[in-house]
């Protein structure tokens, strides 16, 4: 098969092909349990009355559940509105084999690999420049998994351009292995030159890895695309490839944007291998994002974050060892000190939320924010109203151009209590930002792919790096308050809206944990 062959974008028959059959297989589904509730036979009646039992046992169940309230609200309401397959529908989604089985092979995947974070680092000295970030350290060290390192440079790239040059060069260095994962691929100029690298790299030798998500590609790449890709002699894997059948593993979904070459440079961020991400064409009007770039002993962290889901994902097992990139310890000389941290949706903890919430609780001067999304549950926004009370400058840079109109009217919906509390928010008025960065008082910053979403914060795969006076963090800053001359500021005033309007935005909050 000839390269050109290979970069042609696929039909688009072939693609609406493939979803129309997916949406008649769950139409089907739905009509079976329509038949169910609407049917006049005995049989019907005896099951309906059954399926009522389950979803007042479920209701019950829901209540005394620990669990965030807004879900426990959306469960109770649907149950309300469907009262005979409320409680089957939530038993679906909550409590599924196919779900355990993950959930345990990935917990003792992350057991497993967890001594192989720590390998050959030199624990560093918290001197009295950083005691003030212990709590947060000790946290991701001891809780989550992931050590704190030194003997690592940090370079903020402020955009999809920066990003895309970058990882070119990098990726023409590479030694020994490159591993590639991306929520969304979109053939044309970005992925089609990152392709021909690793294709290249590949038959140079090296162990080559592209990892993706189906439903993050679901609508850019054909059915048969990871076989094209393994003809191009790079190893490609789909992560958790969609089904139609109705099934809550189907929202969690690989969000995470990894590189990792040879186990000494990585790169994280909110860029994925799409041509919109480098303003090759305007999808949303001008795209801003942002990526950090690890070179030195961080960067492994990164590399075993791509290995875990990896491997879950293939079902196999390797030395994960064997891929350390270090004969002797890293003397690359320290830029600060640096936190790699991933968030999974089927643990307890819920790093990614924490990490936001403990650099709002400790800011002092400033908490400067971007995310394209702000749908925020009670826990978020406490901390971000209490600190912006306490005289703590809180701003916030949301798209002024939406990609989906529903999340854009929910994040607009919150405006109005956060402004009020002191906080000031701001739409990057040239188009759509996809940035997701937290800096504060020129001490901490972290770069990744967790946006202020539910859907981000609790259900998605997740990554990031908090960096603690390194010269990234100021780099952070500096394109946050470069950027606020082209927002426009939002104002009390401009969050008027009508009754009708005001009932639909409270009605769309309800409903923001399926967001």
């Amino acid at each position: 098969m000839s390269k050109l062959e290979l970069r042609q974008r696929p039909p688009y028959r072939t693609m609406l092909w493939r979803r129309a059959i997916v949406i008649l297989l769950i139409l089907i589904q739905l009509l079976v349990m329509g038949y169910y509730l609407y049917s006049t036979s005995q049989a019907s009646q005896i099951m309906n009355t059954a399926l009522l039992v389950i979803s007042i046992c479920v209701t019950l169940y829901i209540v005394g559940k620990q669990d965030k309230p807004a879900y426990k609200i959306l469960w109770i309401m649907l149950i309300l509105t469907l009262p005979i397959f409320g409680g089957c529908i939530y038993l679906l989604f909550n409590h599924q084999t196919m779900s355990r089985r993950f959930r345990k092979q990935l917990n003792a995947m992350e057991e497993w690999s967890l001594p192989l974070y720590f390998r050959g680092r030199k624990a560093p000295e918290i001197t009295k420049e950083y005691a003030e970030f212990r709590p947060q350290i000790q946290y991701l060290e001891d809780h989550a998994g992931y050590p704190l390192f030194e003997a690592t440079q940090t370079k903020f790239l402020n955009s999809g351009e920066a990003y895309f040059a970058q990882l070119l060069q990098e990726l023409e260095k590479a030694e020994r292995y490159i591993f590639v994962e991306s929520f969304i691929l979109s053939e044309g100029r970005m992925l089609d030159t990152v392709l021909d690298i690793m294709e290249r790299k590949a038959a140079e030798g090296l162990d080559v890895r592209l990892m993706y998500d189906d439903i993050g590609c679901f609508l850019t790449l054909p059915r048969n695309y990871r076989k094209k890709i393994a003809a191009r002699g790079i190893r490609c894997t789909v992560f958790n490839p969609f089904s139609p059948v109705l099934s809550t593993l189907q929202n969690n979904r690989d969000h995470r944007k990894i590189v990792s070459i040879d186990g000494k440079i990585a790169f994280t961020g909110g860029i994925n291998l799409a041509d919109e991400y480098i303003n090759e064409f305007e999808k949303h009007g001008h795209w801003r994002d942002s990526a950090v770039m690890l070179t030195g002993a961080a960067a492994w962290s990164l590399t075993l974050i791509f290995l875990e889901l990896w491997h879950v994902s293939n079902k196999d097992m390797e030395n994960f060892d064997a891929l350390y990139p270090w004969d002797k310890p890293c003397t690359i000389e320290s830029d600060g000190l640096v936190q790699p941290y991933a968030d999974s949706p089927v643990d307890d903890e819920n790093v990614g939320e924490h990490v936001y919430i403990q650099i709002i609780n400790n800011a002092k001067d400033y908490v400067y924010i971007n995310t394209p999304y702000l749908i925020i549950d009670d826990n978020l926004m406490s901390a971000l109203k209490l600190s912006a009370k306490s005289g703590v400058d809180i701003r916030i840079i949301t798209p002024h151009v939406w990609d989906k109109r529903l999340v854009h009217i929910t994040t607009r919906s919150y405006y109005r209590e956060l402004i009020q509390a002191g906080i000031r928010i701001y739409e990057y008025s040239r188009g759509f930002n996809h940035s997701k960065t937290f800096v504060s008082d020129d001490r901490i910053a972290t770069v990744g792919t967790t946006n202020l979403d539910y859907r981000s914060l609790y259900l998605h795969f997740e990554c990031g790096v908090t960096m603690y006076r390194s010269s990234a963090v100021m780099d952070v800053k500096e394109d946050f308050l470069n950027t606020i001359p082209i927002c426009q500021e939002i104002t009390l005033e401009m969050c008027k809206a009508g009754a009708l309007k005001r009932m639909m935005q409270e009605v769309l909050r309800v409903f923001s944990p399926l967001m």
